[in-house]
């Protein structure tokens, strides 16, 4: 399997994403609008790949079921022969696997961020408060006092 299945168990029941397969070939080409024939056919060119049951039956998602819609509107549509829908659809998953792992890296930033101003913080409140930052004197301002020995006598 490739790793789509995301059914957790709620209390004894099994919650369905977008991304459970449920639909048999036949539902899935009724709710598609195409061919069972056609959804084999994007099968082996590797457009829409359904997930396999034990014996070997394609089991199509929501999801898969709307990727079907998309190759048919871009293939009838918009004229676009299947290897160019083939590329376009890998450059999809390409671009929204980079945009996850731009929303990681952010986090991780976000929270190195935070751990950095927290560190900052303890810092700032270890400082001594009763020392005082030495600053030079300005010249011209600075006033002399003179005040001559007195021979011994």
């Amino acid at each position: 399997m490739d790793g789509r299945r995301r059914q957790s168990r709620l209390g004894g029941a099994y919650q369905l994403t977008d991304e459970t397969p449920v639909y048999v070939i036949s539902v899935a080409a009724q709710l598609s609008g195409l061919h069972p024939q056609t959804l084999r056919q994007y099968d082996r060119l590797g457009l829409v790949s359904p997930d396999r049951t034990a014996g070997r039956g394609r089991r199509y998602s929501a999801r898969d079921i709307e990727l079907l819609r998309t190759v048919q509107a871009l293939s009838q549509d918009e004229g676009i022969n299947l290897a160019g829908i083939k590329r376009i659809i890998e450059l999809e998953n390409q671009v929204a696997a980079l945009q996850q792992r731009v929303a990681e890296l952010s986090a991780a930033v976000d929270g190195a961020a935070a751990t950095l101003q927290a560190r900052e913080a303890q810092v700032h409140a270890s400082y001594r408060r009763d020392l005082v930052k030495y600053q030079p004197p300005v010249p011209g301002n600075a006033l002399v006092v003179w005040r001559p020995k007195r021979p011994m006598d």
